[in-house]
């Protein structure tokens, strides 16, 4: 279904403000090496994700975190599962067992199902970037993984005032 599945993933990137203020964007990974380069060279960063345009000016970012196939941070704990293979994989299994199924289904015809450590309003759509809206009023629905809360863009979905 992707032609390259590794450019249609988006990871989070976690920043923090000069300020204290902290925020979240998905990313893709021509993204985050754009964002790198802007850091590094202390330029603003804009991007487009879906429809939706983001900006932010590197000399005003403390700190960020991306967690992608490329991070350190995965690299740190490749060891460590091999060390404590047992206790790793209860923590996997008591992370596993607290996330929850999202059912996508975007207008681009694009329909999976994905995991979230926790209920979300809305989504980004892994193919066109477009956002995807939680239906609450369909409530679960039956999915070949179990059951999953229902987000889409096909039509309008009222938003409650959370998120």
């Amino acid at each position: 279904m992707y032609g390259n599945r590794q450019e249609d993933t988006l990871y989070i990137m976690t920043y923090t403000l000069n300020s204290g203020i902290k925020g979240t964007v998905p990313l893709s990974n021509q993204q985050i090496r754009e964002w790198m380069d802007c850091y590094r060279n202390g330029r603003k960063f804009v991007t487009e994700i879906g429809k939706e345009f983001f900006g932010l000016h590197s000399e005003l970012v403390a700190d960020f975190k991306v967690h992608n196939a490329h991070s350190s941070y995965q690299e740190v704990l490749a060891p460590v599962q091999q060390q404590h293979d047992h206790s790793m994989k209860q923590l996997s299994n008591a992370y596993k067992a607290s996330e929850i199924l999202i059912k996508i289904d975007c207008k681009c015809g694009t329909a999976y199902v994905t995991e979230s450590p926790f209920k979300r309003t809305k989504w980004y759509c892994t193919k066109c970037r477009e956002i995807v809206f939680l239906d609450s009023k369909k409530g679960m629905v039956e999915t070949s993984r179990g059951e999953a809360y229902y987000m889409t863009n096909k039509y309008f979905v009222e938003r409650g005032t959370t998120g």
